[in-house]
């Protein structure tokens, strides 16, 4: 394993404690404000968070590709707005299991919008991790609850993030996307919020303002996580969120947790690192052919 996978491992387990402490916050906060109004302070303090660093480094306050990052942030607002929401009304395990699915539902992006080929190994995998998502969600059985349905939301709109954060931090300074994804949510996050906002009373200010570092320090880790290293190679080591969110879940919010859930969870993961280490091999496969030719 190589010192770049190495720091990339480390990374995507930054990013993991980061996120998982994150929807702790969230769901502490959303006892007093609404999530729309948390989503609002979430961009406005993790821009303030990042500022510093975008003005000691003034290249990264470039915008050179404006429509990529606008595409990003785009798929970005809705994704945390629905995983905001969903953390809010609906158990984190349960919740993060789905958001699992992005992965999946990433690779059926790249293929009906990128035009990527798909063999029956990756067709089977999209089943499988498909069939984890109906073991958690199990429809007909269990209500098909807003917090439910917004995490659904917030998976198919991740996997567009996954797609524009893969082809943005290929060329582009994984500070600099982190950044401006941040700058372009907060003016639609706001006009969002302002449907539904209030003045968050005093003792909430520390916990938005820990929400908006936390998202920085987590979107920062992520990317370097990605830039660093294969996704195949980082991709594994993001179980760890699942296990810390489901201990927050249990510990401090009293969550039951079945062993469906789990089970859905553990099988959409799976389905996704196999998708991860596939696509790793296709592309050195085809790079080995390049070279032969």
């Amino acid at each position: 394993m190589t010192s770049s996978t190495n720091r990339g491992i480390f990374w995507m387990i930054v990013s993991c404690i980061a996120f998982s402490t994150m929807w702790v916050l969230i769901r502490y906060a959303s006892h007093d404000m609404h999530a729309f109004v948390i989503v609002f302070f979430r961009n406005f303090f993790g821009t303030l968070a990042l500022l510093p660093i975008m003005l000691r480094n003034k290249g990264l306050m470039k915008l050179n590709r404006l429509k990529a990052n606008v595409r990003r942030a785009t798929s970005g607002f809705i994704a945390t707005t629905g995983t905001f929401y969903a953390v809010s009304h609906a158990p984190m395990a349960t919740a993060l299991s789905i958001n699992y699915t992005a992965p999946l539902f990433a690779t059926v992006g790249a293929v009906l919008f990128l035009g990527e080929k798909i063999h029956f190994r990756r067709v089977a995998a999209l089943i499988i991790g498909f069939a984890g998502m109906l073991i958690v969600v199990r429809p007909g059985a269990l209500p098909m609850t807003p917090g439910v349905l917004a995490a659904m939301i917030s998976a198919v709109s991740t996997a567009f993030s996954i797609i524009a954060i893969r082809q943005l931090v290929a060329s582009d300074d994984s500070r600099s996307v982190a950044a401006w994804t941040f700058i372009l949510m907060t003016p639609p996050s706001l006009i969002m919020a302002a449907f539904v906002w209030s003045w968050p009373p005093a003792h909430v200010w520390p916990l938005l303002i820990a929400i908006g570092c936390v998202a920085a320090v987590g979107q920062l880790s992520m990317n370097r996580a990605f830039a660093l290293a294969e996704t195949s190679a980082v991709l594994p080591y993001d179980f760890v969120r699942f296990g810390l969110v489901t201990l927050a879940g249990i510990t401090f919010f009293h969550e039951r947790v079945d062993a469906l859930t789990v089970i859905g969870g553990i099988v959409i993961f799976a389905a996704t690192v196999y998708l991860a280490v596939r696509e790793r091999q296709v592309a050195r496969a085809a790079l080995a052919a390049d070279a032969s030719a």
